[in-house]
């Protein structure tokens, strides 16, 4: 499991180890990593040229020892100054090294240029000259790499607020920062490359975790000699409308390629006969009146996804939040408690599964503001509706009150096409019925997910049904791996 940390864990951890360590030590120590990163993405260090756009405070000053070092292996290495003041050592450690000062207007064409602008501490968007030089960085053509984060983006949210450098890698030091890994932030972080500077034994609880393909292989329930249909799960789907029949289709599809033991699924007389007809091993039934009288003994619900928000909906959504079973919220579900939130006043498991939109309805904000500050409205949400949500998006998050919010490492752009959500909430609906708690479930699930769609697109478009035609491989797949690591 990677963790991820604010900027304020991450100075006191800090500043508890210089405590322990030489004066200038920490910062050594940051320069050696970044210069060996920025080693091996040159085609090769002697003869290639490196701007450093440097500005003040420490984050200048790792940027300028690492210049040095990559100057003392043969490169040509220019350091732009943009801030009030510069670190003396670093600077001096630079010129030694054959480096010398440029001008903005010298930058040119480089092979590599170092956004050493702000560090963890910055805020808000960029002010000039720092918003010029993001600029040149990112018309220049050449490979930018980020020291430490971003310059712009802001390290414990991932909040963009106006102009930011754009880095193809980030090389981050002693621990992940949460901005990385939360778009908008991630999208300008690129690859992030973590340089251990010996702050782990001085770190806190995380407040971010990004499970790996091993937790998530062994958070997936196994089916044992002795298991049948109902030991392995058995989830009712409630969802179609004569408008949104394939949504049914969709979700009864995550259900069965996840792995449940059995799928119920109840609605409309038109989703029925499409669902049988592309999934025949699930047991269907034409909703009347009654849904948990009529579908039968299930282990946990998928409610919402097509089904629309008519009195006759709001009549079944409330039927099953009304039973003690773990619950799957999703889709029109969703509009549904916005409108009636006590619905979700339950004891038994909910989790909730809102993109922005959704979510904004439900706590009546923008869904500008949740995109841009995901990590903030998540918790929000959560502490507001005593739920697990799974907020979706170019970065999915899972929170639950107390844990630290999952941030969900796998999936593609090309996931943003209909009917991949209701695919999504039958994953999720049949982890939930195999016995997983919302937490563990969302997570392993959106893992999941982003993983099959890899798979299904591999650099081209996808349907939403071919997601969940690749569950099985990638199931296979983490399995494998997981026991090959064991």
């Amino acid at each position: 499991m990677w963790t991820a940390f604010t900027s304020d864990q991450v100075r006191q951890a800090e500043h508890a180890l210089m405590a322990l360590v030489p004066d200038g030590e920490l910062m050594q120590r940051a320069a050696a990593g970044l210069a060996a990163v920025c080693a091996r993405l040159l085609p090769g260090v002697y003869g290639s040229r490196v701007v450093l756009l440097v500005g003040g405070g420490d984050n200048g000053g790792d940027t300028l020892y690492a210049g040095a070092r990559l100057a003392a292996r043969g490169a040509q290495v220019e350091a732009v100054l943009a801030g009030s003041r510069t670190h003396e050592g670093g600077l001096a450690a630079l010129k030694r090294a054959g480096g010398r000062v440029i001008e903005t207007g010298e930058v040119g064409v480089p092979d590599l240029i170092l956004d050493g602008l702000l560090g963890i501490g910055g805020r808000g968007g960029l002010r000039e000259p720092y918003a010029t030089l993001a600029r040149v960085a990112a018309e220049s053509g050449a490979m930018v790499v980020a020291v430490d984060v971003p310059s712009g983006v802001d390290s414990g949210t991932g909040e963009v607020a106006g102009e930011a450098v754009k880095a193809q890698v980030t090389v981050t030091f002693g621990a992940r920062k949460a901005g990385l890994l939360v778009d908008p932030g991630a999208e300008r972080a690129g690859i992030v490359e973590l340089v251990d500077i010996g702050l782990t034994p001085h770190l806190p609880e995380p407040e971010i975790t990004v499970l790996t393909a091993q937790d998530v292989a062994r958070l997936l329930p196994a089916p044992g000699i002795e298991s049948d249909k109902y030991r392995r799960g058995v989830v009712g789907v409630l969802a179609g409308s004569d408008r949104f029949a394939g949504a049914a289709v969709l979700a009864v599809g995550g259900a069965v390629r996840a792995g449940a033991g059995m799928v119920r699924f109840a609605g409309p007389e038109d989703a029925v006969h499409q669902v049988r007809a592309r999934w025949p091993e699930a047991v269907t039934t034409v909703l009347r009146e009654d849904p948990v009288e009529e579908v039968g003994r299930v282990q946990a619900w998928v409610l919402g996804p097509g089904m629309g928000t008519d009195e006759r909906a709001r009549r079944i959504a409330a039927e099953v939040l009304a039973t003690g079973l773990p619950v799957i919220v999703d889709a029109d579900a969703l509009t549904i408690v916005a409108n009636d939130p006590g619905l979700l006043r339950r004891e038994a498991p909910t989790l909730i599964t809102p993109h922005a939109g959704e979510l904004g309805r439900i706590l009546g904000a923008d869904p500008k503001d949740i995109e841009a500050r995901r990590i903030e409205h998540v918790r929000r949400a959560v502490e507001e509706l005593q739920v697990t949500v799974l907020l979706k998006g170019s970065t999915t998050l899972v929170a639950e009150r107390g844990r630290p919010v999952r941030v969900n490492p796998t999936g593609t752009s090309w996931l943003a096409t209909a009917g991949t959500g209701d695919v999504l909430s039958g994953i999720s609906g049949t982890l939930l019925a195999a016995g997983l708690a919302p937490y563990d479930a969302g997570s392993a699930a959106a893992f999941l997910h982003g993983l099959a769609a890899r798979k299904a697109a591999e650099g081209a478009p996808i349907a939403a049904l071919d997601v969940a035609l690749s569950l099985p491989d990638v199931i296979r797949h983490l399995r494998t791996a997981a026991n090959m690591e064991a």
